[in-house]
């Protein structure tokens, strides 16, 4: 069975975001310049429908109206992806976790590493905080969109920072 994609393009104060919706359900949501960033020719056509409920809530999220993203998500992975996947939507607006911590939670303390990869590979940036998850000493690690977005976006969680 083919799904339909569609995407759409929006400003931010990252720069402009691709949001991909599959069978009309946000599934990706991409910074330029991303790691793991797929071909444009992979997001469908063009469309702006889908994508009001999730346009209005990243404009709330970063005017600091919003925190906690209620949007219907279509998080294709494997099925260890997606348990870290869920793990990061409950990591809490303003605070961090290590990969260790997520292991743990996914009762696996052994597992920082896939964790880690996972991670890394979260295909919803911003709405599923990948950008909350800094290694054991509380250090930034990788981030698919670049360490100076994600202090950002942490700066600005914390209200450290404004756009």
């Amino acid at each position: 069975m083919t799904q339909h994609k569609q995407h759409t393009v929006i400003d931010s104060p990252y720069g402009a975001l691709t949001l991909v919706a599959t069978d009309g359900i946000l599934s990706n949501l991409y910074m330029t310049d991303q790691r793991h960033r797929p071909g444009q020719e992979t997001f469908g056509e063009r469309d702006d429908r889908p994508f009001g409920a999730a346009v209005d809530q990243l404009e709330a999220y970063f005017a600091s109206e919003l925190k906690d993203f209620t949007l219907e998500l279509h998080l294709h992975g494997t099925p260890f992806q997606r348990s870290v996947w869920e793990q990061l939507l409950r990591i809490p607006y303003g605070e961090t976790r290590s990969y260790g911590d997520l292991a743990e939670a996914l009762g696996n303390p052994g597992a920082s590493r896939a964790v880690g990869l996972a991670n890394g590979k979260n295909p919803i940036s911003i709405i599923v905080p990948c950008h909350r998850v800094v290694g054991s000493d509380g250090s930034l690690t990788g981030y698919g969109g670049g360490l100076e977005r994600k202090q950002r976006l942490l700066d600005f969680e914390r209200g450290a920072a404004l756009f």
